[in-house]
């Protein structure tokens, strides 16, 4: 009897320290790879070229900030109606490249047309996936994220695959606006977050976007 006494003793405290352990254990943490997202746009995609959107978002700004000059490397990451890319074409010129980069076919396709009618002759298209771009390797000088960074489903997987095609010295630019992920926004401080686990530092914040509640945001790679 005493022994078993015993027993059921070593037994009982044993499980209170395991229990006691489990709960002194740090949670870990969701992926932000899991974090909610709106849905990708798949309507009209002439929506986006309104006359006055070049003077809310002050792209010219933008680019400036960006270093997109001619001879540069350009990519538009959810590039859509290609309303960023032809505007970083005309800069890049012919000694430049843009690739424009999707994951919706349709808008592929719309900008292949779109480039051919404007005669761009420098814009590349590219059917990317959600956690990565597809871009060439060792070729990109800038990125821009526009509008774009709350339909991402798997933004750390994507800006870490975007490393492999970054040359040194290249900046990637982060246009959005604040919200809870699925109101077409997300958090500033999510970007910045997401952007530190990929392996980016901020470079630059600013806020003289004013297209509803905008940040922009640019990083370069970690060493």
């Amino acid at each position: 009897m005493n022994r078993c006494r015993i027993f059921l003793l070593l037994l009982s405290c044993l499980c209170i320290r395991v229990a006691v352990l489990a709960q002194a254990a740090p949670a870990i943490p969701a992926s932000s790879d899991t974090r909610k997202t709106s849905k990708p746009y798949t309507g009209d995609l002439s929506i986006f070229d309104s006359p006055e959107r070049d003077q809310r978002l002050q792209i010219n700004r933008v680019m400036d900030i960006l270093g997109v000059v001619p001879g540069k490397n350009v990519a538009d990451i959810g590039a859509g109606s290609g309303w960023f890319t032809v505007r970083a074409a005309r800069r890049v010129a012919e000694t430049g490249k843009v690739y424009a980069v999707d994951i919706n076919p349709e808008a592929v396709r719309y900008i292949d047309e779109r480039a051919k009618k404007e005669q761009l002759h420098d814009v590349v298209t590219i059917l990317g996936k959600e956690d990565d771009p597809l871009l060439p390797a060792g070729q990109i000088d800038v990125v821009l994220l526009l509008k774009t960074y709350h339909e991402v489903a798997k933004p750390i997987a994507l800006l870490r695959n975007l490393r492999a095609a970054l040359r040194p010295g290249a900046k990637v630019g982060i246009i959005d606006r604040n919200g809870n992920g699925e109101n077409h926004g997300v958090q500033r401080s999510t970007v910045l977050q997401e952007a530190a686990e990929a392996g980016y530092e901020l470079a630059g914040s600013y806020d003289f976007v004013k297209d509803d509640m905008n940040y922009f945001l640019v990083f370069t790679p970690k060493p």
